[in-house]
């Protein structure tokens, strides 16, 4: 088909200030492409020909990221553009496309062969065209560097933290399977020590029912205070005292722990009678612990269960990247992968609005932005303060805040924390990207927007995430 005439390519955006030479060869070698809904355009790795520009319809371009399809950008706009966009750059190897981008709509496109603009621009604009080369080539290069330094650090940050987390469920169950083992041998040595008394049958069965029965029990146990616990104790060692019961001190701490009292030790007493007792009550202290113990080891393989499950929200592995979510779980991710950094010196304060709906979003990138903005938080109060995350709803958007107490930022400086490579870090301790990435994410990527108030003692960043899909993302 044939291109556009003059006074139509002059509205475009692009082509507005061009010279009437300039645009009759681009009229004379542009062409008009359409495209049914659901096509393909031009897909990623295919030998980049050439340079798009959008006259009609809606577009969305993806990426694949280790074998998965990541939408990158939805646009509709006349005049947007794609494609071989780095036409002016030279390379030894032969140019391809960046990004596959597909027909929302029915579209129309207008075409330039790349190779040839590539040529005639060049002779337009042979200075700006050396500068944006320099930009270009200079700004991948660095930033290849830079972001594969800083994701590295960022990655042995949150691996410290998280390694940090599991191994002290870890260190718990492997030292409560030690102490099993051993409860289990003694519990084998009172069987047969009670066996060689040459106790009744029907006793034996009358022992292993009340076994049973304070097992049970043990599930149940109260929380007690250290002056309930004490006084608990002293009750359950005269009980054993008086019955001239050894070591009835050590033993009273498991009674108590599995939530017994002198009572259920007297029912004890009536079904074994005093021969046994002893024996009795030092098996049932073994099974008891034995029960504990192996309520231990199922807490802290659960917390570990917990943990590797939010690291795996957090990384988003085997999720799709675009859904629907709740921004509760990306902050409380993020809360167990920056646990290392937080400290004992941090109170962290949680203000959910539970009722707030599911948003569409990429999980995986506001979970990068929860990192940034708290990590700030954290490196600004130095160990001590108070770390606040609040939600709430507010004209068809989800907010979220997140606060700190440290010495504020300084209103000179405030305006310019979202520039890119804009830092108060010392050299060496930051990139000044995290907010600026932040900031993309927010508002480019999610038509969200994201604004701080500061002032000493009450830093809050606050993120606005729309609650329905939006034209753009």
């Amino acid at each position: 088909m044939s291109a556009l005439p003059r006074e139509e390519l002059r509205g475009l955006f692009l082509f507005e200030h061009l010279s009437e030479e300039q645009l009759d060869w681009v009229a004379a070698n542009a062409v008009l492409e359409e495209y049914e809904g659901d096509s393909f355009v031009i897909r990623e790795g295919d030998e980049a020909t050439c340079f798009y520009v959008i006259l009609n319809g809606a577009v969305r371009m993806t990426r694949l990221v280790s074998g998965t399809e990541v939408e990158t950008n939805r646009s509709d706009q006349r005049g947007a553009y794609f494609g071989a966009t780095q036409f002016f750059v030279h390379q030894e190897a032969e140019h391809r496309y960046g990004a596959s981008v597909q027909a929302l709509s029915d579209l129309t496109l207008l075409a330039l062969p790349a190779a040839e603009f590539s040529v005639e621009f060049r002779r337009w604009f042979p200075m700006a065209t050396h500068l944006l080369e320099g930009m270009y080539l200079g700004w991948r290069n660095s930033d290849t560097v830079i972001g594969s330094r800083r994701r590295l650090l960022a990655l042995g940050e949150l691996s410290a933290g998280l390694t940090h987390e599991l191994n002290n469920p870890a260190a718990a169950a492997v030292r409560a399977t030690s102490a099993l083992r051993e409860r289990v041998a003694g519990m084998r040595h009172k069987l047969a020590f009670l066996a060689k008394k040459d106790i009744e049958p029907e006793l034996l069965y009358q022992l292993i029912d009340v076994q049973e029965r304070l097992v049970k029990q043990v599930a149940q146990a109260e929380k007690l205070t250290a002056m309930q616990q004490a006084d608990r104790e002293d009750e359950i060692s005269d009980w054993f005292d008086e019955r001239e019961i050894d070591g009835g001190w050590d033993l009273a701490d498991i009674y108590v722990r599995a939530g017994l009292t002198t009572a259920d030790l007297d029912h004890v007493l009536e079904q074994v009678g005093d021969t046994f007792i002893d024996g009795a009550v030092r098996w049932l202290a073994y099974a008891l612990e034995t029960e504990m113990l192996m309520g231990e080891i199922e807490d802290s393989t659960t917390r570990i269960s917990a943990l590797v499950g939010k690291a795996k929200q957090y990384s988003q592995m085997d999720r799709a990247p675009h859904q629907w979510v709740d921004v509760h779980d990306g902050l409380d991710s993020t809360l167990v992968m920056l646990s290392g950094k937080i400290g004992g010196g941090v109170r962290v304060v949680k203000e959910y609005d539970r009722s707030l709906p599911k948003i569409p979003a990429y999980p995986a990138e506001l979970n990068q932005v929860w990192t940034n903005i708290i990590d700030n938080a954290l490196g600004a109060m130095k160990g001590e303060g108070t770390l606040t995350l609040r939600t709430w709803g507010e004209n068809d958007q989800v907010r979220v805040e997140i606060g700190d107490t440290g010495p504020g930022i300084p209103a000179d400086i405030k305006p310019r924390i979202f520039e890119p490579f804009f830092t108060t870090k010392p050299v060496g301790e930051g990139t000044g990207l995290g907010l600026d990435i932040s900031w993309k994410i927010v508002v480019e990527r999610h038509q969200g927007d994201l604004r701080v108030e500061s002032e000493p003692g009450n830093t809050r960043f606050e993120v606005c995430l729309p609650t329905v899909e939006q034209a753009s993302l």
